[in-house]
């Protein structure tokens, strides 16, 4: 009797000698030299642009005029001034001067042991959003509410009426015009104006001056629009806390491939929360598009239900309510927004570094920019020169969202792209 060893050391020497090679091989050895692997660039869209560097205070909003000047401001912390005029590539100058900059009382004030914020209707305190009307006409959204250091903690202190308030100025004279401020029935202490938008049309309002829409991001109190009857200076409210402004709760985006979570000093973990913030009308004024900032959802509601004054109809707050429209997810967490002549509406993306579109036609988002110098587009403003302006600031390396520790590095930015298909600014608004 064969061993076994025999048996299996022939079996395996007889397939070896027949063995032929496999014909269809999960593989292709004859591909030799440089592997194309595909990869992330980083990047789409028409080219960016670098317009301005920030090298002593990091931007918040802006508006580029008709003739082409640029104005920022800066939320107010310890900054020598809020609200600026870019002079050139690297430098920007207090506006209109520093006086108007600098309220006499400082930019905070006590009552009954509770620290408020200025309530200077003369004097800049915290501007956080600007816009520019083909008027020529510089239009100023001051919060009232700095972040001031209180026994070695920054906070926030509540607004005080007369702070928040609404500035136009002539950009021909460099003067001011009107100031709009807000009962505390419209603007609460808590509320957080974040950014406007304008409808100069005369049918906008029975006054026929125009109106003003501007958003409260609160992420203390209650989100929603304010509006402004520009010719009259009456101010309400609309879609007071309804769900379509508030913010998804334990919302965890990524940033530069980081996921992110709020670490604030003498708090412990937890995650950022802010509601209503991105805010655009149509081409035609007839819809505003908009959402929270910690959501992926985008909502519209037609603005003859914002412009329905509670004031005066006892239904104005239930059909406002009752007609907004969920547009569905829009592919990420967005910040600012900005729109056309075209009636592209723009969505600044900060969890990809880009700028996607949201098609009102196609009812779909679509992409516009992505580069990676975008680390947190902040806000953005159409230009009459066929760009869209936006600026950079590095947000998510704030100190007070890191324990402290401040990692954004300067310079901050101002960045342009070409509008696609000859867009340019809308100008049907007013």
């Amino acid at each position: 009797m064969k061993s076994v060893f025999f048996v299996v050391a022939h079996l395996i020497s007889q397939a070896s000698t027949q063995a032929t090679f496999p014909v269809n091989l999960n593989s292709t050895f004859a591909t030799s030299g440089a592997r194309n692997v595909r990869k992330d660039t980083g990047t789409y869209g028409p080219p960016v642009e670098e317009v301005h560097y920030f090298y002593d205070q990091w931007p918040i909003g802006l508006a580029v005029s008709k003739t082409g000047r640029i104005f920022t401001c800066y939320t107010r912390g310890t900054y020598a001034f809020t609200l600026g005029e870019v002079i050139n590539e690297t430098t920007e100058a207090a506006y209109p001067d520093q006086t108007s900059n600098t309220p006499p009382q400082g930019l905070s004030q006590v009552s009954n042991g509770i620290t408020f914020g200025s309530n200077d209707e003369n004097h800049f305190v915290s501007v956080q959003a600007l816009y520019v009307t083909p008027d020529d006409t510089l239009w100023v959204l001051d919060t009232g509410r700095p972040t001031i250091n209180e026994s070695g903690r920054l906070s926030m202190p509540y607004a005080a009426p007369g702070g928040p308030k609404l500035v136009s100025i002539d950009l021909t004279t460099n003067s001011v015009g009107k100031t709009y401020t807000l009962p505390l029935t419209v603007h609460y202490p808590d509320s957080y104006m974040n950014d406007l938008r304008f409808d100069l049309r005369p049918n906008a309002t029975e006054s026929g001056g125009g109106i003003a829409y501007i958003v409260d991001s609160s992420n203390e109190g209650r989100t929603g629009f304010i509006m402004i009857d520009l010719a009259t200076g009456e101010s309400w409210r609309q879609l007071n806390q309804h769900p379509s402004t508030q913010a998804i709760s334990e919302d965890v985006p990524s940033y530069q491939g980081l996921p992110f979570y709020l670490r604030q000093p003498g708090h412990p973990l937890g995650f950022q929360v802010e509601g209503l913030d991105g805010a655009e009308l149509n081409q035609c004024g007839e819809a505003m598009y908009y959402s929270a900032l910690t959501t992926d959802y985008l909502y519209s509601i037609e603005t003859r239900y914002l412009r329905a004054n509670p004031n005066s109809d006892a239904l104005a707050d239930k059909r406002a309510s009752d007609n907004v429209k969920n547009l569905g997810q829009r592919g990420g967490n967005a910040n600012g927004f900005s729109g056309d002549s075209l009636g592209n509406i723009y969505m600044l993306m900060p969890e990809y570094n880009a700028i996607y579109i949201y098609n009102y036609t196609t009812h779909l988002t679509t992409p516009y920019v992505r580069d990676p110098r975008i680390i947190w587009p902040d806000s953005a403003n159409v230009g009459w020169d066929g760009y869209i302006y936006f600026t950079i600031n590095q947000l998510p390396y704030q100190a007070d969202w890191n324990n402290g520790v401040d990692g954004r590095q300067y310079p901050g930015l101002i960045l342009r792209s070409k509008l696609p298909n000859g867009a340019s600014k809308n100008t049907l608004l007013m």
